[in-house]
């Protein structure tokens, strides 16, 4: 016979038991308990019940833990243990069974699930305001309260007060007879509890679920369909603050008013009635297919009373927390602004793409600033501004590649196309003047003899140069009027002038030999040398520069890709300024001039009164001008990009930095190049004065035949005087133009080539010791002069002049001393060996009278050997 222990036996292990429990409805659950005192510590397992109000999300683990910790402490000690088992065990071990008349069961149309019966007599009128918080039905699952070990019976409160709606709509389906909707007959109460339902049905886990839980959302979607058509009557009829508000609190109760926020956004005023904002046709000019930016202004201006019009209802009736913000403006920009802005955009750039730069820039400056005229919608105040901003770059974020394409591309076509056009008038300028001037001449001969020809112009000793003094200036403004046909080509032209097109000087009338043609032919090169690049030229390229890089420096505020792509691109416009700007127009300009100046001989002209040298003048004239414009670039890029940041002067591996110095660096060497030819020009000019205004009687007054000339004259000789002027004139032209050290090194050559040709000057004289008084007049003349360039090395070359003009002064009976002096290599610095300081004594006018004695005195000549 069996044991009582045998009988008692579970069949089933206790984790299986606890398994096949999970899948027990509540009220199948509290039966199971019943049974047994096993059955019911499985049943009663907390655990279980936390799991089903988590279902529902009613359950705070957070205030479970914090109520424990409140109970037990931290860490709970053995005597608060102990005392809570003894409180255990004293409590009885079997619950009640719930006091329920069999009337009521009936009436709510349940089964007895063990569970305490609360009092469900509810008026059929209930407020809002009136305490319905506090009701055990509308505020059942706020009032659940997350306490371990009382789970069970806070699940038990929520059961009791929502199972008889959830199985009334379970077994009659939706209707508007069902219990719920005859005892509340609020809206806003009857959300709530469906709500609630709804959470509540998620513990259904019972067989035929699926077909409750689909009754239970079938009765939801009736009540949402009847508040929403209350929603949009309301919206309709402007009832924003009574029903439109009512309802849309409602649907916001029952699920989040994701039906009221989409009914709101498909059917708001401003998406239906877009076309009342503003026509793409009335922004296009017909004619000129120019965009009118006063007329998109006004449909930005209607589009924001409009969508403020749209936000005033949104902040009126919808609730708070209600996200509607994002899809509202979102559905703004889709449907309206897009459409807007392509349209305009695609219209324009077919037929003018200067004024589709001017609409996407302009277009986009004044979407940012209605940003600000906007608005904020409810619960998006902190990021208002950032969204807008993001709803904008959206708009223009399809159109960015191909407008910043464009705008390279335009800006490069204009520039070219204004150097073209300057290069075009020079050429034609210089073909027009050249048949002009050969109009009269035997072509046929020139075309036997043109080298001849040629080379009988280069030594022609003719004035081939204008006047540059004040007096021939004026002398040229009254000539008689050249054709009519090259009269407005032929003006002379000033180079801060506003005139865009390259003029020369006028020419009387054509030349009636060929040799008066070539030479007027060379004279006008030369004084179109200064027209060979126009600050005119580079204003317009840098201005459109300027306006290029503000439409697209707009866009950088797009950040993130496009905005780094905008950022590029604005580097893109000042690298191409510079190359079109400076390479082309600029070092092609002082390219020519540096030709010019080649084929020019100073040397070989005839008399002429003026102080300057002509080409030379005019080239550095082109220097000022093209330091000029460097400065104009160095403005703009310290403005444009630095200023702006767009670029980093410390960055030596972006585009623009390395475009700006390579530019620089080129510009130096073609000044460079430039001035090394007008130095060349200018000490041949210094060799041609030296050779024709040096007379013979300067240093050796005796040859001379005047009965009336002056003894021991002390003053400079005249062509000394004009040395140093016609020197300095030049040199001082550079001064704040060209960079210091380039001016350091300029002064620097001008001196050694002084110094050479004065040496060279100085071996074709003869000296006498009265003349000589004149020529140490003029050494220190130089050295003064050579003083001003503050240059000591150089000063140290004209010191040795200074010393070596003694050796002229001393008397002939002093042979020995002269002797001592030219044996004297550290009296000059080192700048001349003895054997040309001897070649320098040799000029003496009484050299042959104290050759031998200087000779004896420095190698012994004539001593006998003892």
């Amino acid at each position: 016979m069996a044991s009582m222990e045998e009988i008692s036996r579970a069949i089933l292990p206790a984790e299986i038991m606890s398994s096949i429990l999970d899948y027990l409805s509540p009220v199948d659950l509290i039966r199971v308990a019943r049974s047994s005192k096993l059955l019911r510590e499985m049943a009663y397992d907390d655990t279980r019940w936390v799991q089903k109000l988590k279902r529902m999300g009613c359950w705070d683990e957070v205030e479970a833990r914090k109520r424990t910790e409140e109970t037990f402490g931290t860490i709970a000690d053995v005597r608060t243990v102990e005392q809570q088992e003894v409180e255990d065990a004293q409590a009885p071990h079997d619950e009640p069974a719930p006091n329920v008349s069999r009337s009521s069961r009936a009436d709510l149309q349940s089964i007895s699930d063990g569970f305490d019966q609360i009092n469900l007599t509810t008026s059929a009128n209930v407020d809002m305001s009136d305490g319905s918080e506090n009701d055990p039905v509308i505020g059942a699952l706020k009032q659940v309260k997350s306490v371990r070990g009382d789970a069970r019976q806070e699940y038990g409160k929520v059961h009791a007060a929502l199972a008889p709606y959830y199985n009334d709509i379970v077994m009659n389906g939706p209707s508007p007879d069902s219990l719920l909707f005859k005892n509340y007959t609020d809206p806003q109460h009857q959300a709530q509890i469906l709500s609630q339902l709804q959470s509540f049905s998620k513990c259904d886990s019972d067989e035929g679920w699926r077909e409750r839980i689909e009754q239970l959302q079938s009765a939801v979607s009736m009540f949402e369909i009847s508040a929403i058509k209350e929603f949009r009557h309301g919206y309709e009829t402007e009832d924003i603050d009574d029903r439109m508000r009512k309802y849309a609190h409602v649907l916001y109760t029952l699920n989040g008013g994701e039906a009221a926020v989409e009914l709101f956004i498909q059917h708001n005023h401003l998406v239906t009635r877009r076309s009342d904002l503003g026509k793409v046709s009335d922004c296009i000019d017909p004619f000129s297919q120019r965009v009118k930016l006063e007329h998109t202004q006004a449909f930005f201006t209607r589009l924001s009373v409009a969508y403020n019009e749209e936000v005033s209802i949104i902040n009126r009736a919808f609730p708070p927390s209600m996200k509607i913000s994002t899809p509202f403006i979102d559905k703004v920009g889709q449907d309206v602004l897009y459409p807007f802005l392509t349209a305009i955009f695609d219209e324009l750039h077919g037929s003018n793409t200067e004024s589709y730069l001017t609409a996407v820039s302009g277009t986009f400056a004044q979407c940012l600033n209605l940003s600000d005229t906007l608005l904020p919608i409810q619960n998006l105040n902190d990021s208002f501004d950032e969204f807008m901003d993001h709803v904008i770059a959206k708009a223009y974020v399809p159109h960015m590649d191909l407008y910043l394409a464009e705008e390279l591309d335009h800006f490069r076509k204009l520039s070219e196309a204004a150097v073209g056009d300057w290069d075009r008038q020079l050429s034609e300028q210089a073909a027009s003047t050249e048949s002009f001037l050969m109009s009269n001449i035997n072509r046929q001969a020139d075309k036997r003899d043109f080298l001849t020809s040629f080379k009988k112009v280069i030594m022609a000793p003719v004035n081939i140069l204008p006047s540059f003094s004040g007096n021939k200036a004026n002398e040229q403004k009254a000539p008689s009027e050249p054709t009519a046909s090259d009269t407005s080509s032929l003006k002379s032209p000033n180079r801060f002038s506003t005139i865009a097109s390259p003029t020369t000087p006028p020419i009387m009338e054509a030349p009636t030999t060929e040799l008066a043609a070539k030479a007027a032919i060379m004279k006008s090169k030369l004084e179109g040398i200064r027209s060979l690049f126009s600050i005119e030229v580079a204003l317009s390229l840098v201005h459109a520069a300027k306006s290029s890089l503000e439409r697209a420096a707009q866009f950088v505020k797009i950040k993130g890709e496009y905005g780094a792509a905008a950022k590029q691109q604005c580097e893109a416009v000042f690298v191409a300024l510079v190359r079109i700007l400076g390479n082309r127009h600029l070092i092609g300009g002082f390219n020519k001039a540096v030709d010019h100046l080649s084929n020019y001989r100073p040397r070989e002209q005839g008399e002429r009164d003026q102080s300057g040298v002509e080409p030379l003048v005019t080239f550095l004239e082109l220097v000022n001008v093209g330091d000029l414009i460097l400065q104009m670039i160095d403005v703009f890029y310290e403005q444009e990009l630095i200023g702006t940041k767009l670029t980093d002067r410390n960055d030596f591996l972006d585009p623009a930095v390395k475009e700006k110095k390579k530019f620089e660096q080129s510009l130096d060497e073609r000044v460079a190049a430039g001035l090394n030819k007008g130095i060349d020009v200018l000490m041949e000019e210094v060799d041609y004065i030296l050779a024709t205004r040096q007379l013979a009687t300067d240093f050796n007054p005796s040859v001379s035949t005047d009965p009336y000339r002056k003894t021991m004259d002390v003053s400079i000789t005249e062509a000394a005087a004009a040395v140093v002027d016609v020197v300095s004139s030049h040199t001082q032209m550079l001064v704040g133009s060209t960079d210091k050290s380039m001016l350091d090194v300029f002064n620097q050559e001008v001196g050694l080539r002084l110094f050479a040709a004065l040496c060279k000057h100085l071996k074709r004289q003869r000296i006498s010791v009265e003349g000589s008084l004149k020529l140490i007049s003029d050494m220190n003349h130089y050295f003064k002069f050579i003083q001003t360039f503050r240059n000591n090395d150089l000063l140290l070359y004209f010191k040795a002049f200074r010393e070596l003009s003694q050796i002229y002064l001393i008397d002939p009976s002093d042979a020995k001393e002269l002797a001592t002096i030219i044996a004297d290599a550290d009296r000059f610095n080192g700048i001349w060996r003895v054997e040309e300081v001897y070649e320098f004594a040799e000029r003496r006018a009484d050299w042959y009278q104290v050759k031998r004695d200087v000779e004896r005195a420095m190698y012994g000549i004539g001593c006998n050997v003892m």
